[in-house]
């Protein structure tokens, strides 16, 4: 869901609306990512569980596979080697797991000889190499606390397998496929002691079992300021009960969002939503939620001074057409939006996915389209976008349904 901060309320209203007086914590720009560095392959140490020093120790680790197209296992390890003391290796799926992508992951070589509740901390990357063309090398980073219930991480859908076995893109070489892991052990994160607020200024939503979906939209809604402000001013009573008002429960969570120094919890407003303990536990679908919680605050605030919240803040408009080619005639319908569903496979980013929402569709053969007084006409069909709101909400299209699998899968881009 992308997002953009519109002007000010009280540019657009003539009321005076009153927020809690403390200013909002401003969040300054994120620092750009910075590469790790790169030292000497260290020595193999033994096997010996030792604590790594305060300052990070790191390393690059090179694994040439050849005959890679000859690889008949599931899973594919590569030599073990040493950073801060610990031992690491990668392991691929050459087939993918269970996908049509290349799955790569970083693994703790030792993990089922060390003792009972061990765990490490670790920043890494992992690449395939573009032998022929270097700058097109793919290479994802991530980090992660290994233990023994995780003892692996990393990426299940690294890149195409259709790209990475294409002799033209250059990764497979002579039957060969070079992977490289830059691997950065820190200090274990003690979470148990780690303060948000103080760390960044803000506290996170509790997970209630499968609502990682509904908090991340919450944070959302939460960090957009013209919508904040107009919940805080939504009206309710001293008869209200958080669990029964769906206005006050998002008000009694934005506040503490602002003012708490520990997570907040998302029971009241999932009570508020009708929800029991069952549902708190299935994966609701996201853009729904949305929708439904949106309608209902713009119920709520008819006849107030936040009324057209909602509308002012989501609200975009288009036009659907179908022009004949043959015959002067055009039919055209303007519809509203509140969100958009951008396609995602095929589409190399969100511009791609614009161009493909407002393709032109042509009518025609079978197809033909039935226009008054003239029966069955060959015709262009498309949209057109009038306007945008100030908030852009883009709901992309994940996951599509595959018929040989008889499941859904994760879409990737071109």
């Amino acid at each position: 869901m992308t997002m953009m901060t519109p002007p000010p309320l009280e540019q657009q209203q003539g009321d005076e609306m009153l927020v809690p007086h403390q200013e909002l914590p401003v969040a300054g720009p994120e620092p750009a990512p910075q590469p790790m560095e790169v030292v000497a392959q260290t020595e193999p140490a033994n096997t010996a569980e030792t604590q790594p020093p305060e300052d990070p120790q790191t390393s690059r680790f090179t694994w040439t596979i050849e005959s890679f197209s000859r690889l008949n296992t599931k899973k594919h390890y590569s030599d073990a080697f040493v950073v801060g003391g610990y031992k690491w290796r990668v392991l691929i799926f050459p087939k993918g797991n269970n996908v049509d992508h290349l799955s790569l992951y970083l693994d703790v070589a030792d993990s089922g000889s060390l003792p009972y509740g061990w765990s490490r901390y670790a920043q890494f990357s992992l690449a395939v190499v573009n032998q022929v063309h270097p700058k097109y090398t793919i290479r994802k980073d991530t980090q992660h606390q290994f233990n023994a219930r995780e003892s692996d991480w990393g990426f299940t859908s690294f890149m195409p397998l259709s790209d990475l076995y294409d002799p033209n893109r250059g990764y497979l070489v002579n039957d060969t496929v070079v992977i490289e892991a830059e691997v950065a052990v820190r200090r274990m994160v003690d979470y148990w002691t780690y303060d948000s607020k103080k760390e960044t200024g803000f506290v996170g939503l509790k997970n209630q079992g499968a609502t990682c979906y509904m908090n991340s939209l919450l944070q959302t809604l939460y960090h957009t300021p013209y919508f904040r402000k107009a919940v805080y001013h939504m009206p309710t009573t001293e008869n209200d009960m958080p669990s029964g008002s769906i206005p006050l429960a998002l008000q009694s969570l934005f506040y503490k969002l602002q003012y708490s120094d520990n997570s907040v919890a998302t029971k009241e407003l999932t009570k508020s939503f009708g929800w029991d303990t069952y549902d708190s536990f299935m994966q609701h679908d996201v853009q729904e939620l949305n929708r439904v919680l949106c309608e209902k605050l713009e119920d709520k605030m008819k006849g107030t001074v936040v009324e057209g919240t909602i509308e002012q803040l989501f609200e975009g408009h288009h036009i659907n057409y179908i022009e004949c080619i043959n015959v002067d005639y055009k039919s055209s319908r303007k519809e509203s939006f509140y969100d958009l569903q951008l396609d995602v496979k095929g589409c190399r980013d969100v511009y791609a996915s614009f161009d493909k929402y407002v393709e032109v569709e042509h009518l025609e053969g079978d197809n033909k389209y039935h226009a008054e007084q003239y029966g069955l006409q060959d015709a262009r069909k498309g949209v057109l976008f009038l306007d945008f709101p100030p908030v852009l909400q883009l709901q992309l299209k994940r996951f599509e349904y595959d018929y040989m699998r008889d499941t859904m899968v994760k879409c990737s881009c071109s």
